[in-house]
Formats: C-alpha cells, structure tokens, sequence
C-alpha cells in the first residue's frame, strides 16, 4: 500500500527533540491464540513521518498487530522492517521505540521530571543532557512549571502529557500508541486529540496510533487502517476512507450510516426491495451482493431539495421519531422492507425543531454523487 501526499507540518520542530523518522513494513504477518486468529497474513507499509492509525472494534487484532510492531508479541509467520532492518525477532529494548500505553504506566513514587527522565537514564546520558532534554519535552507538552510534582497529584490530561514526554524525549524515530485517550472525559479527550497532533507535527516521528474511535482517527490521522477480523479492510486516507468505504464493514463502522441490500440493474443503477431506483455517480463495485450506505447527514427531507430536481434519487419514507440531541436532529424514518433509517440534521433555530413530526410521510432526497454502494 502506499500513501498520498502527506500533509505539510505547519509547526516547527522542536529543536534537539526531532529524531529521523523511519518507515514500517510488515509483510504477511500471522498470530493465532488457539483456535483464535487474531492476524490473518497482514500488510502493511507505514512511510516514514506518517501518522496512522490502526481502527477497529475489540478482537479486530488492531492492539495485537501495535504490539508485534512494539516486540511484545512474536508473530507466527510474517516479517516485520524498520527502514530496510529487518526486526521481526529483535527485543523491545532494541527497537529504540516510543510507547504510549493505554494506562499511562507512569512511576506513582515518582516526580514528573524522574518520570520523563527514566529512558535516558536508561541509556546513561549526562546529567547536564538530561536536564535540558526533559526541560524540552516538558515545554513541548505544556508541562513546564510541573516537574517537581508528584505523579498522584496530577490530573488524567496531565498525566497522560508525563506519558507523551517520556515517549518522545529520547527522540525516537517511532512512536507507538494504544488508545491512550481511552480513559480521558469527551472535551479532554478531543483537546488531546489535537495535541497529539501537533506534537507529531514538531517531532516527526512515524507513528502508529490505536484506537476504537472513528472520529479520534479520522481527526488526527494522514491515513487509517481499518481492521476486522484480523485483517485490514482498507487502507488510505479519512476522506476516502469516508467517501468511498471498500466494503460493507468500513462503510457501516465509519460514520452514521444505515446499509440496506441493493440488486444492481445497470453499470450505475440498483433497486431497493421497495423497487425505487437509485443512480450511483460513481459507479458500482463489481458482484451481486451489494449494498446502498445511506449517510445520516447526507440524507435530504422535503425543504432541502427541489421537488423538480430530477437528477435528485427519491426514498419513500414514514417519520416514526424525531430526537432533540442539542447541537442537532436525530430522525428515524421507517422504509418499505421494515428498515430503519437514521437521517442526522443542524439545529440552526427553534424552527427545525418544530419542522418535522412522528407520523409524517416524506420523500427523502439523495443526491447521486452522495449514494455509496459496497460490496458485501
């Protein structure tokens, strides 16, 4: 696989901090636990500088691929590159990486300056080095005045900032890390969405990110893999893993999406099971079994289209709830072949909220370059 064009850094890197970033190649990479297959002969090529991120629901073996990169697992079959150094059997303590864990691991007896300060103890720099290079890390994650603090008396983002330091103070060439914003509140969480971000943007190193969290992935990420039952699904951007899901998988997991089954009629043409007719802009994927995946916010109701537009593909629909969700609309409409589907709309005046009622028949509206069709 290979990645676009990476986005341009917009911030400078931090000087004496930035190490050579270096490429991940795993080919063909098998572990079984039992009867269980938790890799199935995974791929994968991560470019150097790259920012990705392993997504998938719990056993889709995201965590298990993050630690035979890591060296915490062997793998069963399969080879494992950094650059061109091949490190399928080199120990952790050899593969020079950075860790993020999803529990921080942090020393509790410790300060947050002995914390940041261990792995280049570990590699027995000098006093002076020492100091300026935890005096750096710690600027760099905006936890300068803290050093002298102890572990217990800092709060989760904070900590989880201890966790970004000391991975990254000995200037690795790659990062690795696993969901460590899982235990962090909403607002804390997308604020250190952020800031991982632009910490990779100033330190430069490859880094793989694992996560069960569509929009922390489609945040931060050059590009996502997205895994399932131990294999990758897809590969590539957010926008075109969004845009153009290569399976029924990625398009029911990324984003609010309801998938009903299609019969394709023409090269650009399916039919639901209530026989309306739906043009597909893009195209079909090849076979039989296909699938229609009807974004939330991508669904149009009366109001919002021309009734003469007749470019514009129609769903015969029933309103049966319409949720107040604050910033947003959440409807559920009823479709012939008792499907459910789920439309998502702004909430840009009281007026919406009045707009729509249980109960009401509509056409709902889609326009060809919006309907996706997958594969099953």
């Amino acid at each position: 696989m290979t990645a676009g064009t990476l986005p341009k850094q917009a911030v400078p890197a931090a000087r004496g901090l930035q190490g050579s970033s270096l490429g991940i190649h795993a080919e063909g990479i098998c572990k079984t636990y039992g009867s269980f297959t938790a890799l199935d002969s995974v791929s994968l090529d991560v470019q150097p500088g790259e920012f990705l991120t392993l997504l998938g629901p719990s056993g889709s073996g995201k965590t298990t691929l993050l630690n035979i990169v890591a060296g915490f697992v062997r793998p069963d079959a399969g080879a494992l590159y950094f650059g061109s150094d091949e490190v399928t059997a080199r120990p952790v303590h050899q593969r020079g990486l950075g860790m993020v864990f999803q529990n921080y691991a942090l020393f509790p007896h410790k300060t947050v300056f002995e914390n940041v300060a261990f792995p280049l103890r570990v590699r027995k720099l000098g006093r002076a080095e020492i100091e300026r290079r935890v005096r750096e890390a710690l600027d760099l994650v905006q936890l300068s005045q803290l050093g002298a603090r102890n572990i217990a008396a800092l709060s989760g983002g904070q900590r989880q900032r201890v966790a970004l330091a000391r991975a990254v103070v000995f200037s690795p060439r790659i990062v690795l890390m696993d969901e460590p914003l899982s235990a962090l509140d909403k607002n804390l969480r997308e604020q250190m969405q952020v800031e991982i971000r632009h910490l990779h943007e100033r330190i430069g190193a490859t880094t793989i990110y694992v996560t069960h969290d569509q929009r922390e992935a489609l945040t931060m990420s050059h590009r996502v893999a997205v895994m399932n039952q131990g294999r990758i699904e897809q590969c590539d951007t957010a926008a075109r893993i969004y845009e153009q899901p290569a399976s029924r998988f990625v398009a029911g997991f990324i984003g609010e999406t309801t998938l009903l089954p299609v019969t394709p009629i023409s090269d650009r043409q399916v039919r639901l099971a209530d026989g309306s007719l739906l043009t597909v802009a893009a195209g079909l994927p090849p076979g039989d079994a296909l699938h229609v995946a009807l974004r939330a916010e991508r669904l149009l109701l009366p109001g919002e289209y021309a009734a003469d537009d007749a470019g514009l593909n129609r769903i015969a629909a029933t309103l049966a709830e319409v949720i107040y969700q604050g910033d947003s609309l959440l409807i559920l409409a009823e479709i012939a072949g008792g499907h459910t589907v789920s439309i998502r709309k702004p909430l840009r005046a009281a007026a919406d909220a009045r707009g729509f009622e249980a109960g009401q028949a509509v056409q709902l509206g889609l326009s060809p370059a919006a309907t996706i069709v997958v594969p099953d």
